[in-house]
């Protein structure tokens, strides 16, 4: 029997229930711990018992750092707060100190800011100035410092914009029908690819890798929204300007322009996705809701 994979989760939203339903499917031999921002508690996901220890700015439960010694592997999705990380302030020592084989920090591709719906790759220039990119980018260099002081295995996704069944374009314009007539390119994801791509990261005997995560065609807002309505039979939307929009984060959202290039990722994790573009996801969503 192949030795219990132990893996500690800061942040349990959307992207590290995939992962979790993504090892089930595999049956791999594995266990897990999370956090959260209220109280320590036992918890069941899909039949699968795990505790959740609270953890709130500079407030934790202690036993965090007794488990994260014995963990093998460490997701982080906890989104930057300011100028720091969270994760690092509290627990640095801790993971110098650990065990763990592999260390992922999800990013975002909001770190390369506005290139003028230009291709964008790792090597790229991160221009991100908007709340978020300006903030990735901080924390980004954050953890690649921890990285060159403690030689652990720090990993990078750059994530896309992430969409699944329950959250997607489709039910963004069935429930508004808006459409935002400025042209912008946008890359994109969908949930269980990305699942996917942090299995094949954590599998992967490459060190510190940095990485996009994103699918196959980047494309511009618009033409996701045409097709979305065309599935809908929706012929007409409404085209509405960014700027008649009071919330700020949706502004700061359509900033930036980029095409994202997969093509180091799929090259470093030889994965094949399972939507490689918003079509097949889409299409996927839309069948499985009638």
């Amino acid at each position: 029997m192949k030795i219990k994979e132990k893996f500690f989760f800061f942040g349990f939203g959307q992207t590290a229930k995939y992962f979790v339903s993504e090892l089930l499917r595999q049956k791999r031999n594995f266990t897990f711990l999370s956090t959260n921002t209220k109280k320590t508690k036992a918890y069941y996901f899909k039949k699968k018992r795990f505790v959740s220890f609270k953890f709130k700015d500079n407030l934790f439960d202690k036993e965090i750092k007794k488990n994260l010694l014995n963990s093998n592997f460490v997701l982080i999705s906890i989104p930057p707060q300011k100028t720091q990380d969270v994760v690092l302030k509290n627990f640095a020592q801790t993971l110098k100190d650990s065990k763990i084989k592999k260390i992922i920090y999800l990013s975002a591709t909001s770190v390369y800011g506005n290139h003028n719906g230009k291709w964008v790759n790792e090597s790229s220039k991160l221009k991100g100035k908007t709340f978020f990119g300006s903030r990735r980018k901080k924390i980004e260099k954050l953890w690649l410092n921890f990285k060159d002081k403690t030689k652990k295995d720090v990993n990078i996704l750059r994530v896309a914009g992430i969409y699944s069944k329950e959250s997607n374009v489709l039910k963004k314009i069935k429930r508004s029908n808006i459409l935002v007539k400025e042209k912008k390119y946008f890359s994109r994801i969908r949930i269980e690819d990305l699942a996917r791509i942090i299995n094949k990261l954590f599998l992967s005997k490459e060190k510190s890798l940095i990485l996009n995560a994103s699918d196959d065609k980047p494309s511009t807002n618009t033409e996701v929204a045409y097709y979305a309505a065309k599935l809908l039979k929706i012929k007409k939307l409404n085209k509405v300007s960014i700027l008649s929009f009071k919330n700020k984060m949706i502004k700061e959202f359509y900033k930036d322009s980029k095409k994202v290039s997969n093509k180091r990722m799929k090259s470093k994790l030889k994965i094949k996705l399972k939507y490689p573009t918003y079509k097949e996801g889409l299409n996927n969503i839309f069948r499985k809701s009638i």
